[in-house]
């Protein structure tokens, strides 16, 4: 098993930067298995800045996902659901 860091548990990001040709697609599935294994209510966005300073290569497939996912994780939509909706009046 690959060891990393608080940033990266599974080294995962790490790996990726070292996959010669690797593509952005393949980068997202990383991207998100890395998501998936932090600890529940770990800030992503706080984990995504260090990263990006240590590993971003302008033209590397993983540094544009990693903005993409700081971007996303700093900008939270409305889920909406039953409690967002107009209730009638009655």
């Amino acid at each position: 098993m690959i060891k990393g860091d608080e940033t990266d548990p599974k080294g995962l990001i790490r790996e990726a930067y070292r996959i010669e040709g690797i593509t952005e697609g393949e980068c997202r599935s990383i991207f998100l298995d890395w998501a998936l294994s932090l600890p529940d209510g770990t800030d992503s966005r706080a984990l995504i800045t260090p990263l990006l300073a240590r590993y971003d290569l302008p033209d590397h497939p993983m540094s544009k996902v990693l903005r993409d996912g700081q971007a996303a994780a700093s900008h939270p939509k409305r889920r909406g659901g039953w409690r967002s909706r107009e209730r009638p009046e009655g």
